[in-house]
């Protein structure tokens, strides 16, 4: 039973104690899916304690995805508590002090005062709290991160001494990549790198190379930070896939194919170099690098370019198999593994600087690995789709946990169409088959330094709103289908800001610019 299984359970409980939700099948019940970890599996005669393992990052890490997962987890206990006394005389302000007390923020006093008639509305609360959560989470985001920040093995510094001013990163949409850069890559987010997921890897080319160009003014007209002169633009492509079950917990928009899945990175990615190539002239194109990421394990394998930054599929260094061959040795020994494992990878030299980045990346993943191990007996319990909410839009960039949210990056509704669809799909099975809402957040971002900007992101989450509610309008009508708008800005302090709805529609949502 996944999370939001549970969660369901708990809310119908309270209400009809009689009903009963059928578990899923135990993982361990799977004839096709092994629960060891290929890298290590503790008491088989080793110890999975790997030399290059950062233990107190993972420590700070572990801390921190339990903060992060309690927030959410207090939301049904919290609900359960507020429906048992919601017909005593001051339900209000007890229901108020048991949200503030447990959830850190308050109800809309809307929802609670005609409960006597109508009685609470389960299903808008709950999906209320699921995204009032998430917007707690990017309030408590620097501190949270000022724990793990100084400890990450890779920032923008160790990126420009490898000859990278810029990198771009485009992961898969699917919320198992979503603690992609402090977990899996050990990188601590900053002002050169750009994280923009897209439903399969399958990024915008021209949108890339506007952000390409971009970079490249700003490195020319000294924009950058010192040092960056004379670096290159990277860009990186993750796919996914699943080791246990690879033929249903793969990437969906590719049919859980891995093979497709690599290649139709890899396809983009050669695609934006011969753009950029022939747009602006032979070996303007920026470096590339394709990453595959098991979301069984959190490990990585890294296609190795050549010296002409060429990537086959074909050709590729995993870190599971690095963790094996090298658990056991001192350290300077696995380094020494590891740089001739990346080496025998390549056919003819990278450059220097790709090759330091390649190494880098392969040892952080080592701890991420050994993460898994310690803390998640070596595979995620829940391996498929396990998201708390739909996020439409522009991400949220602060909250780096697996599993947040389903991602559906668009400007327009009908742009999206395809990988909405697959996020209703997602959330039907997660929450409608259990009784509760899809929670929605219609989220842009914008640009303070823009005049009007503002203005024109609030636009956008209503015209994207109330698409959407067109779009799904059986589920709307049904109260099955939750949306908040938001806004962020890209250069300030305004971060998740919730909107304010239109007048017509004042009493479904929190008031304008709401915060904790």
């Amino acid at each position: 039973m996944n999370t939001r299984q549970r969660q369901a359970a708990k809310l119908h409980m309270a209400k009809r104690p009689a009903l009963r939700v059928a578990p899923s099948m135990p993982l361990t019940s799977m004839p096709h899916i092994s629960m060891a970890n290929p890298a290590c599996v503790p008491g088989s005669g080793q110890s999975c304690e790997h030399a290059l393992v950062d233990r107190a990052l993972n420590t700070v890490l572990y801390d921190y995805e339990n903060r992060v997962s309690a927030r959410f987890g207090a939301i049904v206990d919290t609900l359960k508590a507020i429906l048992a006394i919601q017909y005593t005389p001051d339900f209000v302000s007890r229901a108020q002090a048991l949200a503030a007390q447990n959830l850190g923020y308050s109800l809309p006093e809307s929802k609670l005062t005609q409960t006597w008639i109508t009685g609470l509305d389960m299903r808008w609360l709950h999906a209320y709290c699921v995204l009032r959560s998430f917007k707690f989470c990017v309030d408590q985001a620097l501190v949270d991160k000022a724990l793990w920040l100084p400890y990450e093995a890779i920032d923008g510094q160790f990126l420009r001494d490898c000859g990278f001013h810029t990198v771009n990163i485009t992961p898969c949409a699917d919320g198992r990549l979503q603690g992609l850069l402090p977990f899996v890559f050990r990188m601590a987010p900053g002002p050169e790198i750009t994280v923009r997921a897209y439903a399969g890897s399958l990024f915008d080319i021209e949108s890339d190379m506007t952000d390409w160009a971009h970079s490249e003014i700003l490195r020319l007209s000294g924009g950058l930070p010192k040092g960056a002169e004379s670096g290159n633009y990277l860009k990186i492509a993750v796919y996914h896939f699943s080791s246990a079950s690879p033929k249903h917990q793969g990437c969906a928009a590719h049919g859980s194919n891995d093979e497709q899945a690599c290649e139709a990175a890899l396809q983009r990615l050669d695609a934006l170099r011969t753009a950029i190539d022939s747009t602006y002239g032979r070996g303007a194109a920026p470096d590339t690098l394709l990453i595959g990421l098991d979301t069984d394990l959190d490990a990585i394998r890294i296609h190795t370019p050549d010296a002409t930054g060429r990537i086959d599929a074909d050709r590729f260094i995993d870190a599971s198999a690095v963790y094996r061959e090298t658990n056991g040795i001192d350290p300077h020994a696995a380094r020494a593994a590891l740089h001739r494992a990346v080496t025998a990878r390549a056919e003819g030299a990278m450059s220097a600087g790709m090759q330091t980045l390649v190494e880098r990346l392969l040892e952080a993943n080592l701890s991420q690995i050994e993460y898994v191990i310690q803390h998640h007996a070596g595979r995620y319990a829940e391996l498929g789709h396990d998201e708390h909410f739909i996020c439409v839009g522009d991400a949220p960039t602060k909250v780096h946990i697996r599993n947040m949210y389903y991602f559906a990056h668009l400007a327009t509704v009908e742009e999206g169409t395809a990988d909405l669809d697959v996020g209703i799909k997602i959330f039907t099975g997660l929450n409608l088959a259990h009784g509760l809402a899809i929670p929605v957040l219609v989220h842009f971002s914008h640009d303070s330094n823009v005049p009007g900007g503002r203005d024109r992101a609030v636009l956008r989450c209503r015209r994207v709103k109330a698409a959407i509610e067109e779009r799904y309008a059986g589920l709307a009508a049904h109260g099955q289908l939750h949306c908040q708008m938001a806004v962020s800005d890209r250069n300030g302090t305004e971060l998740c800001c919730f909107i304010e709805e239109p007048p017509a529609h004042a009493a479904h949502g929190p008031s304008a610019g709401h915060r904790p």
